[in-house]
């Protein structure tokens, strides 16, 4: 197995298991970020989550290890703001947060859409932790994300952004619900919001073409 090879089994073997450990800390009535953020040591619960993993997922688990040598050293890296800390994540593209109750898959759907916050590296960690709180509390929209520290070829800049997805593009009420919620929150410039119909389309900004639909 060559070197590119190897790199894209660690990766889905990381996103694997990252997805894994969230779901399992939920379980349990915790979020990983809550344990990171105040530094709690919850090694004795991770090695259990990790072995359920081995058990589950040999092949995947295999991989994780011949990439990161141990158990340990997962641990110590995901301590350190891995998966959680947008400036520190390296092994994902995206730290994802669903609100309460929602189907993942309804961020996919070509009725939603989302606002989209542009921030150099150096903020968007407070700004990551602002939003994916107010997620988590229901009082956004469906879901966001922030890209990460991890080197993304398809980045037009070094800027980070931050999606807020909403269910549906057509619920203008809604849509500008978040949009007001996002300024209580601190985020007072003019952003754009823009249908998942033009995702899928490939329409992106360029040359002065702008495919946001709603601007506040």
């Amino acid at each position: 197995m060559d070197n590119s090879e190897l790199k894209v089994r660690s990766d889905v073997a990381y996103g694997m298991f990252e997805h894994y450990l969230n779901h399992s800390l939920q379980l349990q009535g915790t979020f990983l970020s809550v344990l990171v953020e105040q530094g709690e040591d919850f090694l004795e619960t991770f090695c259990r989550i990790v072995a359920e993993f081995t058990e589950e997922y040999p092949q995947l688990s295999e991989a994780l290890i011949e990439c990161f040598s141990s158990v340990t050293s997962i641990y110590d890296m995901i301590r350190d703001g891995e998966g959680v800390i947008p400036s520190k994540t390296t092994q994902m593209y995206w730290i994802i947060e669903d609100a309460p109750g929602t189907n993942p898959h309804d961020t996919e759907d070509e009725k939603a859409g989302k606002w989209l916050i542009f921030q150099p590296l150096s903020e968007i960690d407070v700004s990551w932790q602002k939003i994916r709180d107010a997620t988590r509390a229901g009082i956004l929209g469906i879901s966001a994300k922030v890209s990460t520290a991890k080197e993304n070829e398809d980045s037009r800049d070094d800027r980070k952004v931050i999606y807020i997805f909403t269910p549906d593009w057509s619920d203008e009420e809604d849509v500008m619900r978040v949009r007001k919620e996002l300024q209580n929150l601190g985020f007072l410039d003019r952003i754009g919001y823009k249908r998942n119909i033009e995702t899928y389309a490939g329409q992106y900004s360029a040359k002065g073409k702008k495919v946001t639909f709603y601007s506040a």
